[in-house]
């Protein structure tokens, strides 16, 4: 019941933040709206920031899902770390089309833009350590520090989002296909063994 609650709460939130727009809903509207009083909402929401928090990890959770299913995948690490950069750029570049209110603010806002990346910042972290690892324990990457890297590398790629949603490098000729591979390229070309 507790879970169900919480759910609804989401749901109806990410329903009125895509019609109306975050800073246009209050507390009060998703109550209502969820059938339920203010206290309800209180009781599993101290904010609009915490909900809103909720509805952007809710909306990433095909992101992360999709991001461990190519870990998990038996490919050379290299192979992984272009797959991942294709998959998160394309799996967010969904997130943000799909939300209405997600993706208003995230060309408006920088600060709710990094909040929302914040919240998945450290899995995407983690599973790219996974892949940096794997390349280092194969002798294929060199790496000092992984955790340094893989931090470096997520908030490289968050760093393209906004150009690959929009494709804004179309007029220096760079397709989305050519984003992927050039990051691609930047990175295994920086981290991988010589030998």
């Amino acid at each position: 019941m507790v879970k169900k609650t919480r759910d609804r709460f989401i749901e109806v939130a990410r329903s009125l933040f895509a019609r109306q727009g975050v800073e246009n809903t209050t507390m009060n509207d998703i109550a209502t709206a969820s059938d339920k009083g203010r206290r309800t909402i209180y009781t599993y929401f101290k904010s609009k920031r915490e909900i809103f928090n909720a509805v952007i990890e809710s909306e990433t959770d095909d992101l992360i899902k999709a991001l461990r299913a190519i870990v998990a995948r038996p490919m050379r690490p290299e192979q992984k770390l272009q797959e991942y950069v294709k998959a998160r750029l394309e799996k967010m570049r969904e997130v943000v089309s799909r939300n209405g209110s997600l993706r208003a603010g995230f060309f408006r806002d920088v600060r709710k833009v990094d909040r929302a990346r914040s919240i998945i910042a450290k899995k995407e972290t983690g599973l790219l350590m996974r892949i940096l690892q794997e390349g280092v324990d194969n002798d294929v990457f060199t790496i000092a520090d992984i955790k340094e890297t893989a931090l470096m590398i997520t908030n490289m790629i968050h760093g393209m989002d906004v150009p690959y949603i929009r494709n804004t490098l179309t007029e220096y000729g760079i397709g989305k296909d050519q984003i992927v591979t050039s990051i691609t390229n930047l990175i295994v070309n920086g981290i991988t063994s010589r030998h």
